[in-house]
């Protein structure tokens, strides 16, 4: 039905290379720019609210036709806070739909508002910036937490429960007097933090947010903040405006700020607003008609088509421009083009060289709309050099098969071959050997949490036994070559155990009981040992290079398997010329003694310990106790 839209003939004629997408505010007047080229006629609908179905209508103001597809429109005054759709008519049926490039707008996205974005800025946003500059991807630390899960609970003791503003709070605390929060995020020792989807979704309702949830893989407005997480969803000001905020809190608290951005696929098909304005314009179908459906939502986005990938390279310029924004992970990033990702990296990097991208690149089954189109997969990381991906590999070798629950991992006592365990920790896939490029990563919002999975292989195991098992997992993980990733509460056995006694594997839309932190577990002995092990493990690799090299010859040469180690262990010897590190690891019931090389080695990890500074030295051989890991250093 729209294959003409992939045609060279439809992309010469339409293709709009401006810069002046949407509406452009000034004092005097409000320019509007609207690509629609198969509309008969377009308007401008003014409104006085952003509520849709208020009869409020200011008046409607008729578009021009203009050059490539697009149409045009001035209002000669201030619209500062004046709300707008556009309506547009195709082949005689005529809809009216928001405005794909809308900054903003009224509750549950409807309308769009012509905002002066400068007045929403908080006190000193000119002077903010980016407190993570490296440009080593491997120095990075990153945890990924949803804005409604860090303060939905009221053990959180944090007063804006469930919003942006919750989340930037200062000096928070659990009734027990423990951090919470930010407070509790930034002694950690993490780099970046990681939002779940904070655009504008769909599948919460704004005007009552309490009533449902949801992780908010649902686009509506990609360029707009969700108005569930501000505390005016009615006011288009205040979600921006307190968006900012958190980016300004997190900055000023040492932490870099990462959206979760969702372009793959929209929320309804035929009610996102480009697809209403140019039917189907926005999604793929294939030959017969039919939805092409790799996302499994429903429909997936023709990021081929020029128009589209235009659109989303503007759309994550502009929250790296406006919000300061210092990382993007994209979702099922396997479904959008090379050639979009690669333009999206060069154009941000132009003003901000210090952003970072990385993603899901599954391969998944879509249909392309044009022929010979390379898609962002693992297998394609090499046209991506500045793009990492999420290890699976890691994932699955740890704590077992995303696919069988059942099963175990190395960590739950499944026997791994010692090459495959060696190629996890130097961060050497089949796909890249690029330590840049390697996400690695045990837990994140998908499937079950750490705790969980490791009961699920283990349902003998007390919660004893599954703590240590976690931390063990921890060890190799954010000890490995790569860029390490967790999930926001693993530092706390984080477990979504439903009433019926079941570990919940997706808990997309479920209560906020299930999702919410709970705070209240930090006065637990188990939480506090696992919380200081995170710690320590996060200050240990940001001490000693070789844990963050970025050369993957360097890595190879570096990191070997320690030699005479006994077969029930694995254990990796790490050695450059200023020093040498032996990271063991124990995940059987039993402790192991572990031969050492010649020295006196200075013990950082032992039996669910793990600081930076050294707590003993040991010569000759050292006990790898069960259920642990072992890292000792020995200086040159």
């Amino acid at each position: 039905m729209y294959a003409d839209y992939s045609t060279d003939a439809f992309e010469e004629k339409y293709t709009y290379y401006g810069n002046d997408l949407g509406a452009a505010w000034s004092p005097n007047g409000t320019f509007f720019r609207l690509w629609a080229p198969t509309a008969d006629e377009a308007a401008i609908c003014l409104y006085r609210s952003g509520t849709a179905g208020q009869q409020d209508l200011i008046r409607r103001v008729p578009m021009t036709p203009d050059r490539n597809g697009t149409w045009i429109a001035s209002v000669p005054e201030n619209l500062n806070g004046v709300y707008y759709t556009y309506l547009v008519s195709v082949n005689g049926n005529t809809v009216e739909a928001c405005d794909p490039y809308a900054v903003t707008t009224g509750v549950n996205g409807k309308r769009a508002m012509v905002c002066d974005l400068e007045s929403t800025n908080p006190a000193g946003w000119e002077q903010d910036r980016s407190p993570i500059l490296s440009p080593n991807y491997t120095d990075y630390a990153i945890y990924e937490l949803h804005i409604r899960d860090a303060s939905s609970l009221a053990c959180s003791g944090i007063k804006h429960r469930g919003k942006f503003l919750g989340l930037a709070e200062a000096g928070t605390k659990n009734r027990s007097g423990l951090p919470t929060g930010l407070e509790h995020i930034k002694k950690l020792g993490i780099t970046h933090i990681h939002l779940m989807p904070v655009y504008d979704y769909g599948s919460v309702d704004e005007a009552n947010p309490g009533k449902s949830y949801n992780w908010g893989y649902d686009p509506e407005n990609f360029n707009v903040p969700e108005g569930s997480y501000s505390t005016n969803p009615y006011d288009g000001f205040v979600r921006v405006r307190e968006m900012k905020q958190l980016v300004q809190a997190l900055h000023q608290n040492g932490l870099g700020v990462i959206l979760d951005v969702v372009y793959n696929h929209v929320y309804h098909t035929f009610d996102f607003s480009m697809n209403q304005i140019v039917p189907g314009y926005f999604s793929r179908e294939n030959s017969q008609g039919i939805l092409s459906n790799g996302s499994c939502c429903g429909n997936d986005t023709a990021s081929e088509r020029s128009m589209v990938q235009k659109y989303i390279v503007d759309s994550v310029n502009y929250w790296a421009d406006e919000y300061h924004i210092d990382g993007f992970r994209f979702d099922l990033v396997g479904l959008l083009d090379v050639s979009t990702i690669q333009k999206i990296i060069a154009t941000v990097r132009k003003k901000h060289p210090h952003v970072m991208f990385y993603g899901e690149g599954w391969n998944l089954n879509t249909q392309v709309t044009k022929e010979n189109v390379p898609l962002a997969v693992q297998g394609n990381a090499w046209m991506l050099p500045e793009f990492a991906f999420f290890n699976d590999t890691m994932r699955d070798t740890l704590r077992g098969s995303v696919f069988d629950y059942h099963l175990p991992g190395f960590v739950s006592g499944a026997r791994v071959p010692k090459e495959s365990l060696l190629q996890c920790f130097q961060g050497r896939m089949s796909w890249s050997n690029d330590p840049k490029q390697i996400v690695n990563y045990i837990s994140c919002h998908d499937n079950h949490t750490l705790h969980d999975r490791i009961a699920e292989a283990l349902p003998q195991a007390d919660e004893e036994e599954l703590a240590k098992r976690s931390r063990l997992a921890a060890a190799f993980n954010l000890l490995s070559t790569g860029i390490p990733f967790f999930q926001a509460g693993e530092e706390m056995l984080r477990s979504k155990k439903t009433l019926s006694g079941r570990y919940l594997e997706n808990s997309y839309r479920s209560s906020d009981r299930i999702n919410g932190i709970k705070w209240n577990r930090l006065k637990e002995p188990e939480v506090q040992k696992t919380v200081l092990y995170y710690q320590g493990l996060l200050s240990l690799r940001k001490g000693h290079e070789l844990f963050r090299m970025t050369d993957a010859g360097m890595v190879s040469q570096c990191i070997r398997l320690l030699p005479n180690a006994p077969e029930e262990l694995t254990a990796f010897l790490l050695e450059n010329e200023k020093e040498a590190i032996i990271a063991a690891f124990n995940p059987g019931i039993c402790g192991i003694n572990l031969p050492l090389p010649e020295g006196t080695w200075q013990v950082c990890v032992d039996n669910g310990r793990a600081e930076c500074d050294p707590f003993f030295c040991v010569s000759g051989e050292a006990m790898v106790e069960a259920l642990s890991a072992f890292v000792a250093i020995l200086e040159k």
